[in-house]
């Protein structure tokens, strides 16, 4: 197990480094005011002063009805417009110009006039969609399960947290027990803190993600010497207890995306059965191919567990100074 783990770490850092979102997903909500007006806005990622090169494209017959206007808030530049479209823009097309050369997404609304929401996500290799006439609740689903799925299987520091836990589990009922104390946790905290009902800064937020994940590497490397503690005892205990404050980062980066004010419980199902998916798929992943790597080597590694938990724990430490210079 330990020498399958010691690879991942290794495989999720260099991942780390080259596929990682470049920034948060940028969200582009369309509301249709009349037959063929509508009212625009779109939020796009910036770092720092620098805006992100996105940009609308609605068909070419649509036309300023007011003047644009743009406001810098938070880490993005707002953008709203009130465009004229002849005919609607039912059954037409509209892309983001110079998503293809990102690494991060899109999140679309519309609304129709009649109620009706359409809610797509955009990726760099389909930057453009097309506006539904009749849209179901069923896109909304499907982008935010999407989304989820996404951002828990993109989120390195939320995988080495589970990656940890696995360390510290030693029978099969344990496993059960951690997976459902860390999936219930931070279900009560992404409710929480999506829907605004704690107001907690992000970035203290993850700063003591970073120290939760050094503290679960701490206790693999006491429990490889034997240090019997409640971590190596009752480690569900311990995941429960961390996996509320890993729910406030989900809740977060959900914040961030949008929810659509009309569909708020269907798209924090979604995107929190989309984490559940992902993280299982992450945990049989793993235990997959431990099954493969132990019955097809038998080599021993003894200090395979002591190198996992200490490149564990200082990959946190990294993100944890980063982080931390980030609210200074």
């Amino acid at each position: 197990m330990t020498r399958l783990l010691s690879a991942f770490v290794l495989l999720l850092a260099l991942q780390g480094a080259s596929v990682a979102h470049e920034l948060r997903p940028g969200f582009l909500e369309i509301k249709q005011t009349g037959i063929e007006t509508y009212d625009v806005r779109f939020k796009v990622p910036a770092r720092g002063d620098m805006r992100l090169g996105l940009y609308v494209r609605l068909p070419g017959e649509c036309s300023n009805a007011k003047p644009p206007r743009t406001e810098h808030v938070g880490g993005a530049f707002l953008e709203y417009l009130s465009v004229s479209c002849p005919r609607g823009l039912a059954g037409r097309q509209v892309s983001i110009d110079g998503l293809a050369g990102t690494f991060t997404d899109v999140v679309v609304r519309v609304a129709a006039v009649n109620g009706a929401v359409q809610t797509t996500r955009l990726t760099p290799d389909q930057p453009s969609f097309t506006v539904a006439a009749e849209p179901t609740w069923l896109d909304t689903a499907a982008t935010y399960f999407l989304l989820g799925v996404e951002h828990i299987l993109l989120g390195i520091d939320h995988l080495l947290f589970v990656l940890a836990l696995l360390l510290l589990v030693r029978h099969t009922w344990m496993l059960v027990k951690v997976i459902t104390a860390f999936t219930v946790a931070h279900s009560i905290t992404l409710a929480v803190a999506a829907l605004g009902w704690a107001q907690i800064p992000q970035a203290p937020v993850e700063a003591v993600i970073a120290l939760s994940i050094m503290f679960v590497s701490a206790e693999t490397l006491r429990q490889k010497r034997s240090e019997d503690d409640l971590a190596s005892k009752e480690p569900w205990i311990i995941a429960f207890a961390f996996g509320l404050l890993h729910g406030l980062g989900f809740g977060g980066a959900l914040k961030e995306i949008g929810l659509p004010q009309s569909d708020v419980p269907l798209a924090l199902l979604t995107f929190n059965l989309g984490v559940e998916a992902g993280q299982l798929l992450f945990v049989f992943a793993v235990l997959g191919l431990k099954a493969i790597v132990d019955r097809l080597l038998e080599l021993k590694v003894p200090w395979a567990r002591t190198a996992t938990g200490y490149g564990i724990g200082s990959l946190a430490a990294v993100w944890f100074v980063q982080r931390l210079a980030i609210m200074l």
